[in-house]
Formats: structure tokens, C-alpha cells, sequence
């Protein structure tokens, strides 16, 4: 990708004002031809010593007239993004304007994402509102409404669009479906956060019989506005928000750009306008593969599922993080070979824990017990999803060799995702788009 007069002016900005960045770009010549000739921002390092902001090396400036806000983590872990004031509005702005071809006027809007503990999900979506055009009303009532409540209003009050993540709207589903109820008034469901499967559409489709379901858009809480929703992509597509970031497809091995379509690689941004805590060349975690030649206007792209090498997986409303992972096998059973395997099963979300075990070990069983109760400390989240029949959790020994590898690299992935990321063929003009990473 060929350089641009703004990265220009980033890169020289983030060289002089953060000490990460003086020292990442230091062998970087002032000026460059193409992105590719910067590094690639290593995750690990950048988010090392962010729960420190007033030392934390990344940042350019004293947190000062911002947002402060956690990006997975236990409740008392996490790493924590910053955005300035300016630039949090320039992001729900533009984000706002992509949801007009999603919302309509007289839309009655139910905002189900949640709120709290630094989450960012409920005030980004509350603020993009305001900045779509067509005259619409929003309902807040974040993700704690109980289900009884909610059904209710929706029809006091004629609601007709519900967004939120889809663990909160398959349990308000699961609710509707148990008491026999349906809500045809309700025409259009916005989801964000992790994928909405075939199984789990089907419950939806049920209870919410004339609901056209779509992704919200493709946002992270460290990276920002990712990805355009527009009604013209298919299952899995988002167009890129020309202005506001460059993306990158690369080869998870070698790190080469990928130009071509359909063919998946590692998804790294570069935000245009974040300076307070600059990301350039940062891989967001997820799979992806261009679905429209180089030099398209919003050129359109596909998810594929989380890298093997991420540092953070999003599963239902859980988001773990491969460090805490780590240092819980390690500190449980000695072991620093792991690896998590996410499937989709029955219209729930599998999630196994495989461990390597010393052949000499006799207390795998009660290794095992240890660390499921340790997930379940850091991520009381599951125990919500386990009794709503949406997560299964699972701790498994193994064998070394019984880790999966990249195939040509070689090395063990943390990360294995089986779920099926493209399980639809094209839909009309009011087609059909998948994940968004909403925190």
C-alpha cells in the first residue's frame, strides 16, 4: 500500500511524542514508500504497561479531556484504550453516518450493548446515533434488561430495531421461544460484538419472524471503526471507512501484502486520526481476504475468524486473553503448551481448553477442575452463557503433537477457530453482513 502525506505526518508525530514508537520506528527511514517498509506492531509490547497510563509509553500526551475505556481482560485486568475527546466524537461520527443505510426514518431503536465496568459498547452505539441522519428515537436500556421487561416495552412502545451483542439477543430469544411469544413488529435486528451463526439465526428468525438481521458494523475498542455495514455485502463483508483508517491484509508467515481477493490473511489497521494513542500497523486479530481489487472506493472485505496468534478471542460476551490464559496453565499444571479451540455446535459456542500434560502427571482430573474454576473466576461472564445453553466450556489433556500448527510455519497456535465464517450465498439488496468486534 502505497504511503499517503497523512501517514506521513503520523508516523513523524508518533516518533516524536511516544517513547514506544521512537524506539519501534527507530530504524525507519524519515521517508517512506509504502506501509509495508513500517514494522509490524508486535500487541504484546504495545499493550504492556497500560494499566499505568501516567507511564504508559505508548500514549503521546497526559491523558487529559478523554475517554478511558478496558478492552477484554479479567475484572481486574484488561488493557486499557485511550481516546481524546476529539477523537472519540470524530469516531461515533463517522460510525453514525454508516448506519444511514441500515436505519430508516421513524426507526424505534432498542440499544441491548453494555454499559458499566468500562465497557464501551453501550456509549459508542448510544453516541453514533445522534449522528444518523434519518430522524430516528433510541431506547437505552443496555444489556441488563431482563427479558419480560423488554418484551413488554417493545410493544408499548413500537419498537422495531433491536442491536446489541448476540448472546444478549439469543437469550432474549431463548425467553420469547419458552413462553411462546413472537414480536413480528420488529423489523430489523443490529448485532456487534462476535459472530451470529446459522443455528443460532434460526432461533432468532423464530420469535422475530419478519426481523431482517445484519451486522451493526466492525468496531473494536482499541482499534476503533474498523467496518462499514452497508446493505450490499453478504455474509461476512464490511467495506472499508475510506479516511478514517488504511487496512492491511498480510501473510500471517511471512508478513507479505496480500492484494488478491479470497485469499485469508492476518487484518492490520492504521487509524488516520487517533494521536493520543497512535495505532499504526496494528493487527486487530482477526482473519480476513479482500473481496474487491486494489484501488476499489470502501473496498470491500471478508472476516474469517480470529488469527491463531491473537492476543485476545471474543466469545459470546467472554473476551479472553491469551496472557491470562497462559499464566494459568502455567501456575496450575506447570504446562506452557495450551491451545483453545472454538467450534459451533447445536447452535451453542464449544470452547475447549487443551493442556499439555507431563505423562508422569496424576492429578490431571483435579488440574483440570482448578482450571475450569479459574476461567469461570476471571470470566463470571460464562456461567451466564452455560446456563443459557450457549457456551459449553471444556478442559481437555493432551498430547503435544495433538496441537493443531500452521500449516506451513509449523508452530503451535494458541488460537483454533472452527466456526463457519461464510455460510451464506448472496442476498438481495438487503443482503446479509456478519461480525463486528464491538467490546
Amino acid at each position: 500500500m502505497k504511503i499517503t502525506e497523512p501517514i506521513s505526518d503520523l508516523m513523524g508525530f508518533a516518533r516524536q511524542h511516544s517513547p514506544y514508537y521512537k524506539n519501534c520506528l527507530a530504524d525507519v527511514a524519515e521517508v517512506i514508500n509504502a506501509l509495508s517498509e513500517l514494522p509490524l506492531l508486535d500487541p504484546a509490547s504495545f499493550w504492556r504497561g497500560s494499566d499505568n497510563l501516567a507511564q504508559w509509553p505508548v500514549l503521546t500526551a497526559a491523558v487529559e479531556h478523554g475517554l478511558v475505556f478496558k478492552t477484554g481482560g479479567s475484572t481486574g485486568g484488561g488493557r486499557l484504550s485511550v481516546y481524546s475527546r476529539v477523537e472519540w466524537q470524530r469516531t461515533v461520527e463517522d460510525f453514525g453516518r454508516s448506519l444511514n443505510g441500515q436505519l430508516s426514518p421513524g426507526d424505534r431503536v432498542a440499544n441491548l450493548f453494555f454499559a458499566g465496568n468500562l465497557y464501551a459498547s453501550f456509549l459508542f452505539i448510544h453516541d453514533s446515533l445522534a449522528h444518523v441522519s434519518a430522524g430516528i428515537t433510541e431506547f437505552p436500556f443496555t444489556g441488563q434488561v431482563e427479558p419480560p421487561l423488554l418484551a413488554d416495552a417493545i410493544a408499548q412502545h413500537r419498537i422495531n430495531v433491536l442491536a446489541g451483542v448476540p448472546a444478549q439477543l439469543l437469550t432474549f430469544a431463548s425467553w420469547l421461544k419458552q413462553n411462546d411469544r413472537k414480536l413480528p413488529g420488529v423489523d430489523t435486528l443490529l448485532y456487534g460484538g462476535e459472530s451470529l451463526f446459522a443455528a443460532q439465526r434460526q432461533l432468532l428468525e423464530q420469535v422475530l419472524p419478519n426481523a431482517r438481521i445484519a451486522s451493526i458494523g466492525y468496531a473494536s475498542v482499541d482499534g476503533g471503526f474498523i467496518g462499514a455495514s452497508h446493505r450490499d455485502c453478504v455474509e461476512g463483508e464490511h467495506r472499508t471507512p475510506d479516511g478514517h483508517v488504511l487496512l492491511e491484509i498480510i501473510d500471517e508467515h511471512t508478513g507479505e501484502p496480500i492484494e488478491a481477493c479470497d485469499q485469508t490473511g492476518l487484518l492490520v489497521l492504521t487509524n488516520l486520526h487517533r494521536r493520543l494513542m497512535p495505532l499504526i500497523r496494528y493487527p486487530v486479530g482477526d482473519l480476513a481476504c479482500w473481496r474487491e481489487p486494489a484501488g476499489s472506493a470502501q473496498r470491500k472485505f471478508a472476516l474469517r475468524g480470529r488469527s491463531g496468534s491473537s492476543q485476545r478471542v471474543r466469545v459470546g460476551i467472554v473476551s479472553l486473553m491469551t496472557d491470562e490464559i497462559s499464566e494459568s496453565v502455567r501456575c496450575i499444571t506447570g504446562s506452557d503448551d495450551w491451545q483453545l479451540l472454538i467450534e459451533q455446535l447445536n447452535g451453542r459456542d464449544v470452547l475447549t481448553l487443551k493442556w499439555v500434560a507431563d505423562e508422569l502427571a496424576s492429578t490431571t482430573d483435579q488440574a483440570n477442575e482448578m482450571l475450569e474454576a479459574r476461567l469461570i473466576e476471571l470470566h463470571p461472564q460464562i456461567l451466564q452463557l452455560r446456563s443459557g445453553q450457549l457456551l459449553e466450556l471444556r478442559i481437555q489433556t493432551c498430547r503435544f503433537e495433538d496441537l493443531a500448527r500452521h500449516p506451513r510455519a509449523g508452530k503451535s497456535l494458541r488460537i483454533v477457530d472452527h466456526r463457519c465464517y461464510d455460510q451464506h450465498d448472496k442476498e438481495a439488496s438487503d443482503g446479509i453482513v456478519d461480525p463486528a468486534q464491538l467490546p
